[in-house]
C-alpha cells in the first residue's frame, strides 16, 4: 500500500511539474510574440498617432527614418523619385543630413540635383532636401521637386533676357539716327535719308512691343471664354488681305482653297493673328515671283472632326536641325533675313500658343530649297456642324482641296513627298 501512495504521490508531482512548464512556457511564447522584431519596426504602429495621415496629405516626398537608417514609411512619390531603394535611402547626402539631425536636432535643408533613373538623359533632377526630428526615435524628410519650376524660371530669364535684347536694338538705332539727324542739319538730303531709316526702326519697334503683347495675351488669356463659331473663309481672306502689299511688292501671287462651309470653334482676334503670322511668314521667306497657298480642309479624327489650314510656300525651306526650333520664341532660321523684313521672333511661338489654347496643334513640313508647309489644325465647330444636317452627305464627308499649285507640280498643302 505504501508503494503504491508514493507512486501515486511521485506521477501527481510530475504532473504539477509539467503544468507549470507548460504554462512558463505558453506565457513565455506571448511575451515573445508581444516583443517588437526588426520587422516590426518598419511598420506604421511606430510612427506618432496621425502623422500617417498628415504624410498622405503632403505634396513633399515623404521619408521617416528610425535610428538604424531604415525607412519606416516612405510615400509613393518618394519610390518614383528614386530616393527609397530597398527599405533604405539611396541618396547619401540626405542620409547623412538625417544622421546629423538624429544626433543634434537641428533642421537642416539644402538643394540637390540628383540624376535621373531610366531616363538614359543626363539632365539632372533638381530637389530641394528639408530634415527635421519627428519625436525621440525617428527622423522626417520632406523632398520638393524643383525641376518644373526651374525650368520655368529658365525659360522666363531667357525670355527677359532675349526682350532686352530686341528692344534695345531699335532703340540704340533710334538714339544713333537721331543725333546723325541732329549733326546733318544743313543737309536736308541727309536728314531725309536718317529719317527714312528712323521710320523703319520705329515701325520695328512697333511690331516687337505689339507682338509681346499679343504673346503675353494669348498665354494669359483663356480663348474660350470669347468663343464663337468662326468662319474660316473669312479667317483666310483676312490674312490674304494683311499681307496683299508685300505680296504684291514682291510679285507674289496668293491663292486659296477649300475653305467654304468650313467653321472653326474659338477667339476670331487670337485665330487671325495666327493664321495672319503662317502666311506672313510664308510671303517674306519667298523669292519674288512665287505663289503662297492657302487650303482648308475637314480631317476625320477620334475626338471629333478637324479644320486643316495648310499654308504652302515656295521659300527657301528649313533645315531638319532648324525644324524642331522654328515655334521657339525670338528663333530665326536666317536673323539677317529677319531683321531685313522686321521678323521679331515671335511670330511662329504666338501660332504654337494659340492652337495649343484652342485644342489644336501647328506642324512643318519642309525642304531646303523646296518650300515649307505649315499646318494649323483645330477643332471644327461642333454647333455649326449641327446646323448644318440635312445638307447632303458632301457636307459632311468634306469637300475636295483646291491645290493652289496643281500647276506648278508642287506638293499639295498637307501632303507630303
Amino acid at each position: 500500500m505504501n508503494l503504491d501512495a508514493a507512486v501515486a504521490a511521485a506521477a501527481a508531482i510530475a504532473g504539477v511539474c509539467t503544468g507549470v512548464i507548460a504554462m512558463a512556457a505558453f506565457r513565455w511564447s506571448e511575451r515573445d510574440q508581444a516583443r517588437p522584431t526588426r520587422s516590426s519596426l518598419h511598420t506604421d504602429a511606430v510612427l506618432p498617432p496621425g502623422v500617417d495621415t498628415v504624410l498622405s496629405v503632403l505634396r513633399s516626398s515623404a521619408v521617416v527614418l528610425d535610428e538604424a537608417d531604415a525607412v519606416v514609411k516612405a510615400s509613393s512619390a518618394a519610390y518614383a523619385l528614386g530616393l527609397v531603394r530597398g527599405g533604405k535611402l539611396a541618396v547619401e547626402p540626405m542620409l547623412q543630413m538625417a544622421r546629423d539631425t538624429r544626433r543634434d536636432g537641428e533642421i537642416r535643408q539644402v538643394e540637390l540635383d540628383l540624376p535621373r533613373r531610366g531616363t538614359g538623359r543626363g539632365e539632372a533632377l533638381a530637389v530641394s532636401a528639408r530634415v527635421a526630428p519627428l519625436g525621440s526615435r525617428l527622423v522626417l524628410l520632406l523632398v520638393e521637386d524643383l525641376t518644373e519650376a526651374r525650368r520655368i524660371e529658365a525659360v522666363r530669364r531667357d525670355f527677359v533676357a532675349n526682350v532686352s535684347h530686341e528692344l534695345k536694338t531699335p532703340v540704340g538705332a533710334l538714339s544713333l539716327l537721331s543725333e546723325a539727324v541732329m549733326d546733318a542739319s544743313d543737309d536736308p538730303e541727309a536728314v531725309t535719308r536718317f529719317a527714312g531709316r528712323m521710320q523703319v526702326e520705329a515701325t520695328r519697334l512697333t511690331s516687337l512691343v505689339q507682338e509681346i503683347i499679343d504673346l503675353s495675351r494669348v498665354q494669359n488669356d483663356d480663348p474660350l471664354e470669347d468663343a464663337e463659331p468662326v468662319r474660316v473663309d473669312e479667317l483666310v481672306a483676312e490674312a490674304v488681305d494683311r499681307c496683299r502689299h508685300q505680296a504684291s511688292t514682291k510679285q507674289i501671287t496668293m491663292a486659296a482653297g477649300g475653305t467654304a462651309d468650313l467653321h472653326v470653334w474659338g477667339n476670331r482676334g487670337q485665330l487671325a493673328a495666327a493664321l495672319g503670322n503662317l502666311v506672313e511668314n510664308a510671303v517674306n521667306y519667298s523669292p519674288v515671283r512665287t505663289r503662297v497657298g492657302i487650303a482648308a480642309r475637314r480631317v476625320a479624327a477620334p475626338g471629333g472632326d478637324l479644320i486643316e489650314l495648310a499654308v504652302t510656300d515656295q521659300g527657301i525651306g528649313i533645315s531638319e536641325k532648324d525644324r524642331e526650333r522654328v515655334f521657339e520664341r525670338f528663333y530665326r532660321v536666317d536673323p539677317a533675313r529677319s531683321r531685313a523684313t522686321g521678323g521679331t521672333g515671335l511670330g511662329l511661338s504666338i501660332v504654337k500658343h494659340v492652337a495649343a489654347s484652342h485644342g489644336g496643334e501647328v506642324t512643318v513640313w519642309s525642304a531646303e530649297g523646296q518650300g515649307s508647309t505649315f499646318t494649323l489644325r483645330l477643332p471644327e465647330a461642333g454647333a455649326v456642324r449641327e446646323r448644318g444636317r440635312g445638307r447632303g452627305p458632301a457636307y459632311f464627308a468634306g469637300e475636295s482641296v483646291e491645290d493652289p499649285f496643281a500647276d506648278d507640280q508642287l506638293p499639295a498643302p498637307g501632303v507630303r513627298p
